[in-house]
């Protein structure tokens, strides 16, 4: 597939997920729909799926209803040290949840932007912030190769499992670099590749909407980051992880392949 092909099929993908509901974790379909990964076991709610990757029972507890759809492989919360009245960015902000948890901690004088090129999962995250009200945080569309934000006006970017996504990786942490102020941070929870995907994989569209078959390696990240010009770079691998990866696509071991990462950088 080329890169417009590989984007409308996330686009689609994720748009149905937005619409239908039912889903969790990033291999696991709408309801509606077959098992894109091999038998259909009892899928895991989004919030046990969010608490095995490292969120707590008060961030579950602190979002509109909703907004947590369990897609993420991690927390970037964690890393990204988000202070008040800073500026932050979600790049593939779906229904909101980590915007939303953002947006507490910049407070009133603070301001949270998730970018995301799914029409269906803005209405859903727009929703989501009239039904409590929150005023700082904003979801504008846009792919995130291509950020609609100024030069230099950002503090903070977040991501939680969808540069993986992307067919232009290196393009994505480019315009993070644009967008992000002096002493600006990357903190993104991926995935990345660990070993070679053997054809039946690294083939199968449905395990590239899954966050798999998408994953590169810690040290393609590393050297991207660096050359774009990014100090301070960090990957740091998640093994344990695995057995949350396991479950995306049951039996198929792509456990073995990939596995969660923190991605930390600064602008210099």
């Amino acid at each position: 597939m080329d890169k417009t092909d590989i984007k409308d099929l996330v686009r689609e993908r994720y748009g149905r997920i937005a619409e239908k509901g039912g889903n969790s974790g990033c291999c696991a379909p709408p309801a509606s729909a077959p098992s894109c990964c091999g038998s259909s076991p009892p899928v895991p709610s989004a919030a046990d799926l969010s608490r095995r990757m490292g969120y707590s029972a008060s961030d579950l507890g602190a979002v509109p209803e909703g907004s947590n759809l369990g897609l993420g492989c991690g927390n970037p919360q964690g890393i990204a040290a988000i202070r008040p009245g800073e500026v932050v960015v979600d790049l593939g902000s779906g229904a909101g949840f980590d915007c939303f948890l953002a947006s507490a901690q910049v407070g009133p004088t603070g301001r949270v932007i998730g970018v995301d090129m799914t029409h269906e999962m803005l209405a859903k995250a727009r929703a989501n912030a009239a039904k409590v009200g929150i005023a700082n945080v904003e979801f504008r569309l846009g792919e995130i190769e291509h950020l609609p934000i100024a030069d230099a006006t950002v503090d903070v970017i977040l991501s939680n499992c969808v540069v993986n996504l992307s067919p232009d990786k290196p393009q994505v942490f480019r315009e993070a670099f644009r967008v992000l102020k002096s002493g600006g941070r990357l903190a993104i929870s991926d995935v990345v590749n660990m070993a070679p995907l053997p054809a039946h994989l690294a083939n199968d569209a449905d395990l590239l909407c899954g966050c798999v078959t998408g994953a590169v390696a810690a040290d393609d990240i590393k050297l991207w980051l660096k050359e774009i010009g990014f100090a301070d770079v960090r990957v740091t691998e998640k093994p344990e992880s695995r057995d949350v990866i396991k479950d995306w696509a049951p039996g198929m071991g792509v456990e073995n392949f990939v596995v969660s990462a923190m991605i930390e950088a600064r602008k210099p």
